[in-house]
């Protein structure tokens, strides 16, 4: 719910060019007859774009004002322009994406990638990634919010299979450990054990979508307490009616 600054890191192919690989030759709007078809073409530039990132150290930053966006797209680089431009038509007139739209993207970059084990992305997993990214509660994702998304996946991929040592296409618990530090997020050991038994299979291993279902909610519960310690004294006191917004619409 509290949007963290959407940072880019360019690829080699630009986020432009990536974007506009993943809309393929349909260049149609959903609800335009080759919406469908859209979703095929746009895996490619996802597929690509992910691929060529680097693992970067996950830095939480508070919510932006809305002021910075408007200064953002007043200021955004050509290439940015593009990626909006392009955006829109993947997302429609709404200039948003919701949880099946999303839950779609995400399983058909999955298809692509045979090495990661998963059994794809479920609705409801959708349904919490866009929760836990939606700060304006609108239910989907702008493109602002999509595009931080869109940033993370990138880092997070790099992540899952560097640390995919037997590239088995799952990580093990022991592997998990250090996947998390690389992505920036130190824990204690009671929190580590508890990820483990609500993420981990019955053996100990995890597959991508739920390794990236977890880190999209430690990302966001991150971005939320640093957003409410003010005083940056790692201590936070909140109402029950805000407690209620950030469990219940996640």
């Amino acid at each position: 719910m509290f949007l963290a600054k959407a940072i880019l890191e360019g690829a080699d192919r630009g986020l432009g060019g990536a974007l506009g690989g993943l809309l393929g030759g349909g260049g149609q709007r959903r609800g335009g007859g080759g919406g469908g078809g859209n979703i095929g073409g746009i895996v490619g530039g996802i597929v690509n774009l992910i691929s060529e990132a680097a693992a970067a150290q996950y830095t939480p930053e508070p919510p932006p004002t809305q002021q910075y966006f408007t200064n953002v797209e007043a200021n955004e680089s050509e290439e940015v322009r593009r990626f909006r431009q392009q955006f829109a038509q993947l997302a429609g007139p709404d200039m948003e994406v919701g949880a099946t739209d999303l839950m779609n993207i995400l399983n058909k970059i999955l298809s692509k990638h045979k090495d990661l084990k998963t059994d794809g992305f479920s609705l409801d997993t959708c349904r919490s990634i866009v929760s836990v990214m939606d700060s304006d509660t609108t239910g989907k994702l702008g493109f602002e919010e999509f595009k931080y998304l869109w940033n993370n996946l990138r880092k997070w991929q790099c992540v899952y299979k560097q640390y995919d040592q037997d590239r088995s296409g799952s990580l093990k618990s022991s592997q998990l450990r250090g996947a998390l530090q690389a992505a920036g997020f130190q824990l204690n050991e009671h929190i580590y054990e508890m990820i483990v038994r609500r993420y981990a299979d019955e053996d100990g291993s995890i597959d991508f979508n739920n390794f990236i279902s977890c880190l999209v909610r430690l990302d966001a519960m991150f971005r939320a307490f640093k957003s409410l310690d003010r005083d940056a004294d790692g201590l936070v006191q909140v109402s029950i009616q805000e407690w209620l917004q950030l469990t219940m619409y996640s």
